[in-house]
Formats: C-alpha cells, sequence, structure tokens
C-alpha cells in the first residue's frame, strides 16, 4: 500500500504534552447560564489552546433562547469547551465548560460524569438562571463554588448579600472574579481544590 499520500496526523505539541511527574488528574466542570462567561473562563486559564464548539449565532434561537444582559453575543458554545491547567507538577485540572442555552442542558449528564466539583459562573444580571444550574449539581451530588463574573455593566453586590439571594449554604464559597484574567480564573480553580480538600478531610474525621 503506498502511504506517501496519505495524510498523517500530527503529534501532541511539545507544549502540550504532560510532565512526566504528573501522577493525578482531576475532572473540572465550568457551568452556568448562556453568556456568563465560561468560554471566556477555560479560555483565560487554560495552559494549552483551547478545543471550543462555539458557533455563530442565528435567526433560530429568537425566542428560544433567553440573551438577556448579553444581546452583543454573537457566538455560543453548544457542546462543550475544554482546557487543562496544572495545579502542581503532580496534579492536573481537565477543565469542561458547558453549553449555556437551556435547549443544550441535555448534554450536562455526560459533562457532569466522573466531575471532581465545579465552578458556577454568575452574572449578576440575570442571578435567576443560577438556580437551576446549582440544582442540577446538586442533584448529582457534584460540590461547586460560585463566582460571580465582574461584567463592567453589571451592578455589584456584597458577597454575604449575593450568597442570601442565592439560597447558598454557609460552607460554599463565593467570590468575584474576572473570567478574562487567567490570575482571577485560576483563583478560583485554586478555591474549588482547597474546599475539596477541606471536604475530604472533614469526612475522613467522621
Amino acid at each position: 500500500m503506498d502511504l506517501k499520500g496519505s495524510d498523517t496526523v500530527p503529534g501532541p505539541r511539545v507544549e502540550d504534552r504532560l510532565p512526566q511527574t504528573t501522577q493525578a488528574a482531576a475532572k473540572i466542570v465550568i457551568v452556568g447560564g448562556f453568556g456568563v462567561g465560561k468560554t471566556t473562563m477555560v479560555g483565560s486559564v487554560s495552559e494549552i489552546k483551547p478545543l471550543t464548539t462555539e458557533e455563530t449565532m442565528t435567526q433560530a434561537g429568537i425566542g428560544v433562547d433567553d440573551n438577556s444582559g448579553s444581546a452583543t453575543k454573537t457566538a455560543t458554545t453548544v457542546a462543550m469547551d475544554f482546557g487543562r491547567i496544572r495545579i502542581s507538577d503532580q496534579v492536573v485540572l481537565y477543565l469542561f465548560g458547558t453549553p449555556g442555552q437551556e435547549r443544550f442542558w441535555f448534554l450536562w449528564s455526560g459533562l457532569f460524569e466522573g466531575a471532581l466539583g465545579a465552578v458556577v459562573l454568575v452574572d449578576t444580571r440575570r442571578l435567576e438562571v443560577s438556580f437551576e444550574v446549582m440544582g442540577r449539581l446538586e442533584e448529582r451530588g457534584v460540590p461547586f463554588v460560585v463566582a460571580v463574573n465582574t461584567f463592567p455593566d453589571a451592578p455589584r453586590y456584597p458577597v454575604d448579600d449575593l450568597r442570601a439571594a442565592l439560597d447558598l449554604a454557609p460552607e460554599v464559597p463565593i467570590m468575584e472574579c474576572d473570567a478574562r484574567r487567567r490570575a482571577s480564573s485560576r483563583d478560583v480553580l485554586l478555591t474549588l481544590m482547597r474546599f475539596l480538600h477541606a471536604m475530604t478531610m472533614s469526612r475522613s474525621m467522621t
């Protein structure tokens, strides 16, 4: 068989390869309503070129998708976003961003499978969409933290007021973040990892 004209599958880029010191990996899901910044967060914090499934929004979504507060948004995730970040030389996180449009929420169950924890991104202009998101996580027993994405035109509220409005349990971390900034997104993930570690230690003592 002559393979001279065949296409070859390129190997991973050197910068995308995991270090040999990696000992453990965890799956983290980034969830939230439409247009809250999930794709932005994955892209800002991923150490590899993220995989995205963004498609241009069309007239078909008018009257179906709630884009209040995101009227300038021209593309949306239709399957998932994927990225990766090393927390240490030994631990790596695989990041999966979920689609925000309600008509794509049927995909969430598969993305939640095997997830160690989740980040719930919140937009203060549309707090109501967060209840269904958090409810789905609670139903599946996926621990989560809440990150309030600070859009320039979004109202700002004290964190305690947001906790009360979202009816969050006292132990669930909630913080502000800027999903566009790598350091801010990284801090959210570190908060999630500390929360998961605290949960594990608490269970081991009971």
